[in-house]
């Protein structure tokens, strides 16, 4: 405990460390404010509380924001639909990979273009999110057309309000922005679920909470594991001679981590688990098959439907990661700054080499991504409180642990530099994935 006071001096003793933190802790605020902002002409007693589903799953993100019909209603999730797309087009079409390599300026062309995109997915989500969630609801108060117009101004200017904070925490914060804005957002529904979960099981269920609790820290522990988990390539450069200098010559690693894709497959996954449901219920009453695909489809705690969601989120994993990472572009960067794999030759040989270790990490990394994915429908199984479930694993969960992570490695970085000791016991962050390697 006295190291972690200690730790905390040190912290706010680092002058532009601690305008930073709270920098975030301002924006922070701000964004949770707004989600409390109803979008005019809305009765919010009426409103029909939390969503369920893939809506439930959104709303989750946005701290509610979703469910009270915020002026931050789809928050940053039309920013992070644009940045997917022209991910896959600069992976897919040749007049984005040009722009990609074109530098600081073709960063920058292609940052508009995700404005502009961001923009029109947010009209065409909010039209969606007023018609599917809003209105059956009763909650307006004024014409339709009106109500209609005046939302879709404000949810997307709220879009890019919450674009604008999430960039402001990432220039003048500390860690990044827009996934601190989801991971602000999933943790505040952590305190509630907590409270429910006490009132659920009451007094006589004091031992099944400390179970619970138990379960959940190596959990977490497991998903941090999971999250640093990598495999170093070793990488010895050649020795160069410059101005009687010699350079190089140090070995150096390529870390690659096992589960690259990060959260990607399950939000993709997830997107799809919908479509069985969906189209059973066009065929509803009128088949004993398209009854039996909707019913088991609709229960996400069903066995069929996590084997289900469990393969596409391996088939996610080898797409995502086979479309993120590129050997080609490694091996050619490691031959250009005269690098090499020890026994391997250059090149194509080292392209080939370092794909058959992605490969191999891979396929674990899916599974056990899998796992981690369908942890909350068995916890809910288990007897564990839906809303409490929710942090056994998914999404929630691998957000909430990459977030932090990554906060607390720029924190350890500050402390570092100014020569003084580290967050945790070792003094040294920097080298915690090397702590989880796969041989």
């Amino acid at each position: 405990m006295k190291k972690f006071i200690s730790t905390v001096k040190n912290i706010f003793s680092i002058e532009d460390l601690r305008v930073r933190i709270l920098n975030t802790v301002g924006f922070l605020i701000i964004f949770r404010l707004g989600s409390f902002v109803v979008l005019p002409g809305v009765d919010p007693s009426r409103l029909g509380g939390p969503q369920e589903g893939i809506f439930g799953l959104i709303d989750t993100f946005l701290g509610g924001a979703f469910s009270n019909a915020s002026i931050f209603g789809l928050g940053i999730m039309p920013y992070i639909s644009a940045s997917i797309v022209l991910q896959l087009l600069t992976v897919g079409v040749p007049y984005f990979q040009k722009m990609q390599k074109e530098g600081e300026s073709g960063r920058k062309r292609i940052n508009q273009i995700t404005r502009v995109l961001t923009i029109l997915i947010t009209i065409a989500q909010g039209i969606g999110y007023v018609t599917a969630t809003i209105l059956p609801t009763g909650a307006v108060m004024v014409s339709t057309g009106l109500f209609m117009f005046s939302s879709l101004v404000l949810l997307s200017a709220g879009t890019m309000f919450c674009m604008w904070l999430g960039e402001k925490i990432t220039e003048k914060g500390i860690g990044n922005g827009i996934s601190m804005l989801i991971m602000i957002g999933i943790i505040s529904r952590f305190p509630g679920a907590i409270i429910a979960e006490v009132l659920e099981k009451g007094s006589s269920g004091l031992l099944l909470l400390l179970i619970e609790a138990g379960v959940l820290f190596f959990v977490v522990v497991g998903v941090v594991a999971l999250t640093e988990a990598t495999r170093r390539i070793p990488v010895q450069y050649a020795k160069q001679v410059v101005g009687g200098k010699v350079y190089g010559g140090q070995r150096q690693y390529i870390p690659i981590k096992v589960n690259a894709s990060g959260v990607m497959p399950i939000i993709f996954a997830q997107s799809l688990m919908f479509v069985p449901a969906l189209i059973a219920q066009i065929w509803a009453g009128e088949s004993d098959i398209a009854n039996y695909i909707g019913t088991t489809f609709s229960d996400f705690t069903s066995w069929q439907y996590n084997l289900l969601f469990a393969v596409l989120i391996i088939v996610f994993t080898f797409f995502y990661t086979a479309i993120t990472v590129n050997p080609e572009q490694i091996a050619e960067d490691m031959k250009r700054n005269g690098g090499f794999v020890p026994g391997i030759k250059p090149g194509a040989p080292t392209a080939e080499f370092i794909d058959g270790i992605i490969s191999k990490i891979t396929l674990p990394g899916s599974v056990l991504l899998a796992v981690v994915a369908i942890l909350p429908a068995l916890a809910i199984i288990a007897g564990v409180g839906g809303e409490f479930a929710q942090f056994y694993g998914g999404t929630s969960l691998l957000i909430m642990v990459g977030v932090i992570m990554d906060t607390l490695r720029q924190i350890e970085s500050y402390l570092l530099m100014r020569h003084y000791e580290g967050m945790m016991k070792s003094g040294n962050m920097k080298n915690n994935a090397s702590n989880y390697q796969v041989a």
